[in-house]
């Protein structure tokens, strides 16, 4: 799960994020950290447009290649 220092240093540096959240590339969702609490993180995407996602999917910088969960 990403700890709180981790997604308060994402959403003061507006860096775009990529949760992986299954083996499939194309279900992955990029945006901004908007807030978070101890189960959900609020990501707003490119369309302006905010989901809510659980903590324990895999978050990482989104100019970074791709990790597939569990490595």
């Amino acid at each position: 799960m990403i700890t709180d220092d981790q997604l308060n240093s994402y959403r003061l540096s507006g860096e775009m994020v990529r949760v992986v959240r299954d083996q499939l590339e194309d279900n992955d969702v990029k945006g901004i950290v908007v807030a978070w609490n101890e189960e959900q993180v609020m990501i707003r995407r490119r369309n302006r447009k905010v989901v809510k996602l659980d903590r324990n999917y895999s978050y990482q910088p989104a100019d970074e290649p791709r990790k597939n969960p569990g490595e």
